[in-house]
C-alpha cells in the first residue's frame, strides 16, 4: 500500500479546512505541491481555480484525517480506528514495559488480546477493556483468567492501582492520545505506560498533539518511531510509533 511522505503529511495537517474546501498554507516548492496535490486528488479533492482550494464531496476533514493519522492513501473513516497488534510488536511493547510476575497490568483496548497474551506470558495479572463484544469474547477465550469488561474505556473512572499499562489504542480522530492520557490516570506511582500510537503524534502541531509531547517529556518518557512495515502482518502499512511514559 502506498505510503505518504511525512513532509506531505505536515502540509496536510497545516491546511485550512472549511467544510468541503481545503486551502494549502505556506510557500510550497513545486515538488512538494505536486506530491500534496496527488494525495488530495487521490482522496477525492478536486482543484478549483476560482476557489483556490481543493473541494471534496462532503466534509474534507473526513477524507484528510485518516490520511494524516495513518500515512496511507486508502484508509477510510470506517476502518482506520483499530489495527490489531502483530505478535512480534506485542512482545516488543511488553518487553519495554519491564513486567515482573504478579504485576497488575491494564490493557485498555484489549481487542483480540495479542498484547495481553504477551503480558500474561510475562507473569502479569490482566485487566482489560473492549468496546466490541465480539472482540472481547475472542480475547477472553485466550485469556480465561483475565478480568475483561465490555465498555468504552474513556467512560471509566480512573483507579490508580496498576503497575503497568500496555496498549494499542484506536487512532480515529486522535483518540490514541485521549486513550493514553486517560490510561495514565490508572497507574500507581512508579508505574509505566507503553503505547503503540499513530506516528502523527511526532509531527502534528495542533494543541492536542503538542501538549501530549510536552506531557510525555515531563514524565520522563520517550517517543520512538517504529519501522515501516511493523503492521504488515495485520494487512496495513500504517505509520506508527511506540511511546513510554513513567508515573
Amino acid at each position: 500500500m502506498p505510503q505518504i511522505a511525512e513532509n506531505v503529511l505536515k502540509v496536510l495537517d497545516a491546511a485550512i479546512v472549511e467544510g468541503s474546501k481545503v486551502f494549502l498554507t505556506g510557500q510550497l516548492d513545486r515538488k512538494l505541491y505536486t506530491e500534496t496535490d496527488k494525495v488530495l486528488q487521490a482522496a477525492g479533492g478536486k482543484w478549483n481555480r476560482s476557489a483556490k482550494a481543493h473541494i471534496f464531496d462532503g466534509d474534507a476533514n473526513d477524507a484528510l484525517e485518516p490520511i494524516i493519522l495513518t500515512g496511507e492513501y486508502s484508509r477510510t473513516k470506517q476502518d482506520f480506528g483499530q489495527f490489531d497488534t502483530p505478535s512480534d510488536l506485542a512482545d516488543e511493547a511488553v518487553g519495554m514495559s519491564d513486567i515482573d510476575a504478579g504485576m497488575l497490568v491494564l490493557e485498555p483496548n484489549i481487542g483480540l488480546g495479542n498484547i495481553a497474551v504477551a503480558a500474561e506470558r510475562a507473569g502479569a495479572v490482566i485487566t482489560g477493556f473492549e468496546v466490541d463484544v465480539t472482540r472481547a469474547a475472542k480475547a477472553h477465550s485466550l485469556l480465561p483468567k483475565a478480568n475483561i469488561k465490555v465498555t468504552d474505556f474513556l467512560t471509566e473512572d480512573p483507579t490508580p492501582i496498576f503497575d503497568r499499562v500496555v496498549m494499542n489504542p484506536p487512532f480515529a480522530k486522535q483518540d490514541d492520545i485521549r486513550h493514553v492520557l486517560h490510561a495514565f490516570k490508572f497507574l500507581k506511582p512508579g508505574g509505566r505506560l507503553v503505547a503503540i500510537m499513530s506516528a502523527s503524534v511526532m509531527f502534528r502541531d495542533n494543541k492536542l498533539t503538542t501538549e501530549f509531547r510536552e506531557f510525555v517529556s515531563a514524565h520522563g518518557g520517550c517517543i520512538k518511531r517504529l519501522p515501516e512495515g511493523s503492521f504488515k502482518s495485520s494487512g496495513t502499512g500504517v505509520n506508527t510509533c511506540i511511546v513510554t511514559i513513567n508515573a
